[in-house]
Order: C-alpha cells, then sequence, then structure tokens
C-alpha cells in the first residue's frame, strides 16, 4: 500500500473564483506547515484556517487561502488529508501546487486518491466508479443513478446475491459432508428451487443493461424523412438554438448534426441527417449514405412527413428498412388543417405526433414520449432502483448468472452435487470481483486511469 504523500490540483481548469489543492498522506499535515509558516502546530481536524501559503525555499507569499485538515481515518482517502482552498483561474493553483511539491509531496496521477480511499476501505469498488459518474454525469438520470451506487444501492444487492450463494454451498456442504446426521439435509429439489431465485435476482439486474448502457452516451436519436420535411426545424427547437440550417430549399443539410440534450432528465443524442430520396448529386448522395448508416445504428427514429402531405411509397419503403422503434413526426403543423393521418397501414409505428416547431405544438408530447421509448424501465416508480451501467459489471453478473444457472440445471438433472457444486465458486468470484472484494492489479488499472487527476 502506498505511504507516501501525494498532491494535485482537485477543480477543473479555468477561470473561476476558487480553485482546490488537496494533499493525502502522512506527511500531509507536515506539508501544511512548510507551506504556512505562521502556523504554529498542525490545526485542529476540520477547522479552517486563513494562511498565506508560501515557497517552501523563500517564503515569498504565493497567494491566501483556507486551508483545511483532516485527520486518519476521518478523511476521504482513509489517511490525513490537507485541502487548500485558493484563488481560482490558471497560475494560483498552479503555483500552489508546485509549492506542495517542493515541500515534499509528489504529483497524484489519475484517480489516485479516491483509488487510495477503496485501498483504505472507506469505498468499495462499485463506489469509486461512481465518484467518477458523478463528475461525468451529463444527465440528471444519470446523475441519479450514480448517486445512488455511490450510497451503496447496487453494491447491497450484489453483497445479498453473494450470500446467498453462500448460503446455497452451506446447505450443499450440510447435505454431501453430513448425510446421516439426525438433521436431515435439505433436499436438492429445494436447493434447485433456490438457486432459480438467484438466477431470478441476476436477471432483474441484467434487464437494466441497456438502459444503464444507454445511460453513459444518450439513446441515438434520429431525425429522418424527404427533404424539406421539417426535420432541421423540429431538431432546432428540441434543441432550444439554431444548431441546424434551415431553408425552404430541399436538401439544405449534407452532413449528419449530432447534439446532446436532457429531455426529461434522460440523456439523448440527436441527429438531423440529410434528407432521404433517390439523387444523383454526389454531395447529397454521401449525405444520404451517412443518414442510412446513423439509422442502422439508431436507437429510436423520428420520422417526418409534412402534416399537409400524403405518406408517399417512398415514406414506407423507407419506413421498412428501419428496425429501430419509430415515431411519426407529423410536422409543419400549423400550415396543415383536417384530420389526423391514417398510420394503421404503417407498420411498426411507436407513435405518432403532430408538431410545429414555430408554435411549438407537440414539443411537449415529443419530450415525454422519448424518455418513455429509451428509458421505460427507469421511469415513475422505477427511476430508482439500482442499476448496470458499466461493461465491467454486465461482464460479472453475467458470468455469475450462467455458472448459477449450470449449477441449477446439473442438479436437476441428477449430477452428483458435488460435481454441480463446482459452479457455485466461481459465480461468488464474479461477484467479489464487481464489489472489489477480490481483484487483480490489472481491473483497478483500468477503473482509475478513467478519473481525472486530483479526483
Amino acid at each position: 500500500m502506498d505511504v507516501d504523500t501525494i498532491a494535485a490540483i482537485s477543480t477543473g481548469p479555468g477561470a473561476g473564483a476558487i480553485a482546490m489543492v488537496r494533499v493525502s498522506g502522512p506527511e500531509a499535515g507536515e506539508v501544511l506547515l512548510r507551506l504556512a509558516p505562521a502556523l504554529e502546530a498542525i490545526p485542529a481536524p476540520r477547522m479552517a484556517r486563513v494562511v498565506d501559503i508560501c515557497e517552501p525555499d523563500d517564503g515569498e507569499v504565493i497567494d491566501r487561502a483556507v486551508a483545511t485538515y483532516y485527520r486518519k481515518p476521518e478523511s476521504y482517502t482513509g489517511e490525513d488529508v490537507v485541502e487548500l482552498t485558493c484563488h481560482g483561474g490558471v497560475m494560483a493553483p498552479r503555483l500552489v501546487l508546485g509549492a506542495c511539491l517542493a515541500a515534499g509531496a509528489r504529483q497524484a496521477e489519475a484517480g489516485e486518491f479516491t483509488k487510495r480511499a477503496y485501498l483504505r476501505g472507506k469505498l468499495d469498488l462499485i463506489q469509486a466508479e461512481a465518484v467518477s459518474d458523478l463528475i461525468e454525469a451529463r444527465s440528471r438520470a444519470f446523475h441519479r443513478a450514480a448517486l445512488r451506487h455511490m450510497e451503496r444501492g447496487l453494491s447491497t444487492r450484489i453483497t445479498g446475491l453473494r450470500e446467498s450463494l453462500v448460503h446455497l454451498e452451506s446447505l450443499l456442504v450440510h447435505h454431501i459432508d453430513f448425510p446421516e446426521e439426525d438433521e436431515p439435509p435439505v433436499a436438492l429439489d429445494v436447493i434447485a428451487e433456490e438457486a432459480k431465485g438467484v438466477v431470478r435476482e441476476l436477471d432483474a439486474l441484467l434487464v437494466t443493461a441497456p438502459e444503464g448502457e444507454l445511460l453513459r452516451e444518450g439513446a441515438l436519436t434520429v431525425f429522418a424523412g424527404r427533404p424539406n420535411a421539417g426535420k432541421s426545424s423540429v431538431f432546432n427547437a428540441l434543441l432550444g438554438e439554431e444548431r441546424a440550417i434551415v431553408t425552404e430549399e430541399p436538401g439544405t443539410t449534407r452532413d449528419a448534426l449530432e447534439e446532446t440534450v436532457q429531455l426529461g432528465g434522460f440523456p439523448f443524442r440527436l441527429v438531423d441527417t440529410a434528407g432521404l430520396r433517390e439523387s444523383e448529386g454526389r454531395v447529397e448522395q454521401l449525405g444520404i449514405e451517412v443518414a442510412l448508416r446513423y439509422l442502422k445504428g439508431a436507437d429510436i427514429v423520428l420520422f417526418c412527413i409534412p402534416a399537409s402531405e400524403e405518406t408517399s411509397e417512398e415514406d414506407r419503403g423507407f419506413l421498412e428498412k428501419i428496425t429501430a422503434p419509430v415515431v411519426l413526426l407529423e410536422t409543419k403543423a400549423d400550415l396543415a388543417g383536417g384530420p389526423e393521418r391514417d398510420t394503421t397501414d404503417l407498420r411498426g409505428l411507436a407513435g405518432a405526433v403532430r408538431v410545429s416547431a414555430l408554435s411549438g405544438q407537440g414539443l411537449d408530447q415529443i419530450r415525454q414520449l422519448l424518455p418513455e421509448l429509451a428509458y421505460s424501465g427507469l421511469v415513475g416508480d422505477h427511476r430508482d432502483q439500482p442499476i448496470l451501467t458499466r461493461q465491467r459489471h454486465i461482464r460479472a453478473l453475467k458470468i455469475a448468472r450462467s455458472e448459477v444457472e449450470f449449477f441449477r440445471s446439473s442438479l436437476e438433472d441428477g449430477l452428483p452435487a458435488e460435481i454441480a457444486s463446482t459452479h457455485l465458486r466461481p459465480a461468488e468470484t464474479a461477484l467479489e470481483e464487481v464489489l472489489g472484494v477480490i481483484t487483480v492489479d490489472d481491473v483497478l488499472d483500468v477503473v482509475f486511469r478513467e478519473f481525472c487527476v486530483g479526483k
């Protein structure tokens, strides 16, 4: 375990009123005394002190800062920690950090503060990853999921599953090693049924994985339709800014424009694409090819047809090729009268909305409909349930599920309990790796190198 003292700027670069430099390790208090000669002793824990920060070698004042000392283990890292809140900007925090390094600290590596917190038992590995997710969250829903992980929501579920596997092992040990005890062993069919319950619980977590992954990147939502169908106008209206060029001339959009937006607190990657039509122009054809590539990877397609126009055979042809859920947007609704379009002959529609980018008609309906389509398992009563948002967790839980299912089916097929039980330990190991109960250095390197320096 590391025994040296590290330091780093823990706030983002750029203009700002304040910044923070964090020091952690056994010499943190001594580093503070070398920087602030006016202090006669290390301050009382958690008592903020205003001090002049000086260069250790010549005593030149660098900045005036607020120094707070945290005594181990009552700190973020579980070590002695000093936090120096100095003036923001570029130079002040750099100079304060340089003084910390001159006073005996080492420049921290990416994620090293949180790594130390994990190694000293302040956080489990899921919580440590959630720290990074909280920092990187670009939507309210992803922030909420990361916060639940920080509060051990997912850790508690996985710990409970691991305990269930340990319980199954204990039942098998009694069955195998003490078959003639006064108390009869639990029947194998009962043990198999308990294993089935563990599989169901693993499935309940794994079913959240697709939406959990969408939370990280945003649901790819592609505007499609013929040229001049109003795609760019609705795209701009949902963004709240004039991002795409809008003219009355068909074929204005020649390339895909992508922007991330929150709708109902959930992240969406909105993509405005070139109009779909048969074209002989090379530039426009390239734009259509890009649009078709986006459509193949789309999570949702917003297919636009002007409300005043009929559904053409070309529209139907494009719709039949789309495999993602499709919402039909009847655009330019402010220019159309009469009844709504008959969509009974359009297969696979997940919804239809009359929308006007000019009047705002239908925009709120789109903002409500898209989260229900992309994140149906996370809205309403399910919004606070633990979900899987990282591939590392998903892979491990799939391994655990596979091993427990092998165990269950082996018992039901009459395989000796001694042989069937060999599947339980790999399942436990997979869950322990998620929690960080057992780890290898390679796993830790992958987890913490994603962090920013200073966290």
